[in-house]
């Protein structure tokens, strides 16, 4: 998928910088995802390895995010396990973005 066409016209980053973000959050799941799961249709389970800075890394790239777009809910629990638990939530009416983006994630070479 290397198109940005599922991205919400909600979006408010600006269109010339969403290529760079897009790049970070797969370099993130490149790196770091060991697990990716949908417990529902609404929300994403993702486990990061807690390599140093990963934490940091993830709490910078939600909060940019949920920034311009605020339909997206993120929940960084810090690593305690040797992993680093995001959830992603959306709103049922963003429901066709999420799942764009589980499919991005398993298209980057995250390991899932």
């Amino acid at each position: 998928m290397t198109e940005l066409s599922w991205v919400p016209t909600s979006c408010t980053l600006p269109t010339e910088q969403q290529p760079l973000r897009v790049a970070e959050w797969d370099g993130l799941f490149t790196d770091h995802l060991t697990a990716v799961t949908r417990p529902d249709r609404l929300r994403l389970h993702l486990l990061l390895d807690a390599a140093e800075g990963t934490d940091e890394k993830v709490r910078d790239l939600a909060d940019r995010e949920s920034g311009c777009c605020s339909f997206f809910t993120f929940t960084v629990t810090p690593a305690t396990d040797g992993e680093v638990h995001l959830e992603v939530e959306v709103d049922p009416a963003h429901e066709k973005v999420l799942a764009a983006l589980h499919e991005r994630i398993t298209a980057t070479g995250g390991r899932p």
